[in-house]
């Protein structure tokens, strides 16, 4: 499997559970990271008056990222382009020039084509045409990854950067949908507990009707989650270790959601279409590749064996991991 991200942190943040499952259970993932993270601000207090973050925050986030492909069991390939940034206005206008968001498509699939080519995954996981959230960044990762999951299969495009290759399911993260953290929080407050979302309720409303999300696959991957943590704060320049991702709120909304969601994007099985009217279809991303020695995996994935239901949380509301969305929550455009 290949796993594109935006920026060092973004692997630890968005699908990391699953990556840990797979890596646990014998399977190769790749990481690849588009851009160094360069723009990065320190969003660790303890860390802001470090010398060596004000000094080379770039390179202290490659130190960063490798510890946290340690944690993952996962390899990790940098791209090699530079951070946008977070613009306040329009991206193509006020991200800087040279930066990834400036490089032109064509020039900018070529070494995830190359990747692609050599690596050659089954299975590729990034970001939808929104990039999960509207950084510039992420955008452009989601147009790059399409762009090149596409080109690395057509034998005559750029024949010098390998034997072509047929990506055979492409699926986007999942974490960020606001559908998911809309679920968690009416979880939670169902069962007496203070939600860390209360605040942005508004914000994920909008976005969910922007965008009707198919959360196609869940992943029981809640043992693996401890992983994920050390992962992200492996990334200590980034990361608060008393906030944010790691306030007591924020812990407990795991246990309501022990599962990691992604959306087909795109399936090259030669399977029958899944239904695009209901979610959690799939409990493993490889259900129905095609092995390198002509075996298919059967429809219920490689992980069947090893998925155990998980237990509802103490006080919880009832159906554990994500089964708790209503049947209207189901219905995609």
């Amino acid at each position: 499997m290949l796993a594109v991200h935006a920026h060092p942190d973004d692997e630890s943040s968005k699908g990391a559970a699953t990556t840990a499952l797979y890596t646990s259970r014998g399977a190769r993932v790749m990481i690849a990271t588009m851009t160094g993270g360069e723009a990065g601000s320190i969003l660790n207090p303890a860390l802001v008056k470090s010398p060596a973050a004000r000094r080379d925050i770039a390179g202290l986030r490659r130190h960063e990222m490798a510890a946290a492909a340690e944690v993952l069991g996962a390899e990790h390939r940098w791209v090699g382009f530079v951070d946008s940034g977070l613009p306040k206005g329009e991206p193509e206008t006020e991200t800087p020039h040279g930066s990834f968001y400036q490089v032109p498509t064509e020039v900018a699939a070529r070494p995830l084509v190359h990747l692609i080519r050599s690596f050659r995954p089954h299975v590729l996981t990034t970001y939808d045409e929104r990039g999960g959230y509207p950084h510039p960044d992420h955008i452009k990762t989601h147009i790059v990854s399409m762009a090149a999951v596409e080109q690395a299969a057509a034998a005559e495009v750029n024949p010098e950067l390998g034997e072509a290759w047929q990506v055979q399911k492409v699926y986007y993260n999942m974490d960020l949908s606001p559908r998911k953290w809309l679920a968690i929080h009416e979880k939670m407050t169902a069962a007496g507990h203070e939600s860390p979302f209360t605040d942005m309720l508004e914000r994920y409303r909008e976005r969910s009707e922007e965008r009707q999300s198919w959360m196609t696959a869940r992943i029981a991957c809640g043992e693996y989650m401890e992983r994920s943590d050390r992962a992200l704060l492996s990334h200590a320049t980034q990361i608060d270790p008393k906030g944010g991702f790691f306030s007591e709120a924020r812990k407990i909304a795991k246990s309501f959601w022990p599962t990691e969601e992604f959306e087909l994007a795109a399936d090259h099985t030669g399977r029958e279409p899944l239904d695009r009217s209901r979610d959690f279809l799939e409990t493993d991303l490889f259900a129905g590749i095609t092995r390198d020695d002509g075996r298919r995996v059967p429809d219920e994935g490689l992980l069947a064996p090893y998925v155990v239901a998980d237990e509802p949380a103490a006080g919880g509301a009832g159906e554990p991991a994500a089964a708790g969305l209503g049947s209207a929550d189901r219905e995609n455009s």
